[in-house]
């Protein structure tokens, strides 16, 4: 393997740890010159495998699969995820859960653990999951329907959340990086931004894989979030970046 080869290798191993990088630290890192990085960031590009920045690159992450494809994998940290982000917020009335797989295993321990509460949700899943137990209040957004996502999107989903405010806001995400969360689905992240502004508390319901991964469409800094509920703690620079915005970690705990 030639020795450039070794290093775009290594370039994309870097920028799998830490999602975005700039020129000056890949070539400090690598110890090259600035000029060598270019040349290697401009072949990643043509190859599909980054994106450039301005004065650096990203890692491109390809779009998530469909909700339904994703409620098959890891289904035993999400229910740990889910059990455990129940239990922090037993006490509220009112919530918002945003659409996806993990949530839709929050919405089912919902069902199963409480009782005479009102969730606001654009997913049609997480709907008939909480209509099981007829103690909880269940209000549907209008909008455009998003069939790999089951869940409605746009102007009037957005005005229809506006009107209402959330004791916890409940979200999934497809990336989570020092930046902060993320979605493949530019049409989700819009109403997962809609619903942070109107909780009186921000949770984030996410596995590890989503550690260090950035897609298209950010739709809350670090600071927007109280809680992120996960199977096991973040390293390096994401855990550094919740530190500094004093975003709490809850690890859910094997039974």
């Amino acid at each position: 393997m030639s020795k450039k080869s070794v290093r775009q290798r290594e370039i994309v191993s870097l920028l799998s740890d830490q999602p975005t990088l700039r020129v000056s630290e890949l070539a400090e890192a690598l110890s090259v010159t600035t000029e060598t990085i270019r040349r290697d960031l401009d072949e990643l590009t043509g190859k599909g495998v980054i994106s450039r920045t301005y004065g650096g690159a990203i890692l491109r992450k390809a779009a998530e699969p469909s909700v339904a494809q994703r409620h098959t994998l890891l289904v035993e940290e999400r229910t740990r995820i889910a059990r455990t982000a129940c239990q922090m917020c037993d006490d509220a009335r009112v919530f918002m859960l945003g659409s996806g797989a993990t949530t839709l295993h929050v919405a089912r321990r919902m069902a199963l653990v409480m009782r005479d509460i009102t969730v606001i949700t654009h997913s049609f899943a997480i709907a008939t999951a909480l209509a099981t137990n007829p103690t909880i209040t269940v209000l549907i957004t209008p909008g455009f329907y998003h069939a790999g996502e089951g869940a409605a999107y746009g102007a009037q989903t957005l005005r229809f959340l506006e009107q209402y405010n959330a004791q916890w806001v409940i979200l999934g995400a497809s990336g989570l990086a020092p930046e902060g969360a993320s979605d493949a689905l530019i049409e989700m992240a819009d109403v997962y931004s809609t619903m942070i502004e109107r909780g009186n508390r921000r949770m984030i319901v996410a596995d590890s894989s989503k550690f260090n991964q950035m897609f298209t469409a950010r739709y809350a800094g670090w600071t927007q979030v109280d809680v992120l509920v996960t199977d096991e703690a973040p390293k390096s620079a994401l855990l550094k970046a919740m530190r500094l915005a004093d975003a709490e970690l809850k690890v859910a705990e094997a039974d």
